[in-house]
């Protein structure tokens, strides 16, 4: 009987013990991901967009980013360069745009982006001569480079 007691006194403190550090740590785990979400900031990042693009309308779509969008992005700190992909069977374009760092990507304002999807979109209007624009958003995500 005395052994069962020892070893249930032993199990108990064990288990409290391991109640006491998993308190413990567990308030630092938020921290710890904090920090290497920070990491991130500093690594290579791609924007990954998907739209909507009627194959009708597949041509004009291009003409207006070469147009509008690509001279902008080739003038923004760490942009480093971006690949457009189109699957015909969806009608859906992929555009991965790839900035030297987060920090980097941030830093252009909203509003600016704006403006530019704006004068986009005008573009894309006119040449088609529609009173709708055409293409609908489905995404907008990022991918971490995996060195």
């Amino acid at each position: 009987m005395k052994f069962i007691s020892v070893s249930d006194k032993l199990i108990h403190k064990v288990i409290y013990l391991l109640i006491l550090i998993f308190v413990i740590f567990q308030n630092n785990v938020s921290v710890l991901n904090a920090s290497i979400m920070n990491q991130y900031k500093e690594l290579s990042i791609t924007e990954e967009l998907r739209l909507n693009v009627p194959a009708k309308y597949k041509n004009v779509w291009l003409k207006a980013e070469k147009k509008i969008w690509e001279p902008w992005l080739a003038k923004q700190e760490g942009f480093l360069g971006r690949q457009i992909f189109y699957n015909e069977k969806k009608e859906e374009a992929l555009l991965l745009v790839n900035w030297e760092s987060k920090n980097l990507w941030k830093k252009i304002s909203i509003e600016e982006v704006n403006k530019i999807q704006d004068l986009f979109e005008e573009n894309v209007k006119d040449d088609l001569k529609l009173s709708k624009y055409p293409f609908e958003f489905i995404y907008e995500g990022e991918l971490l480079n995996q060195k």
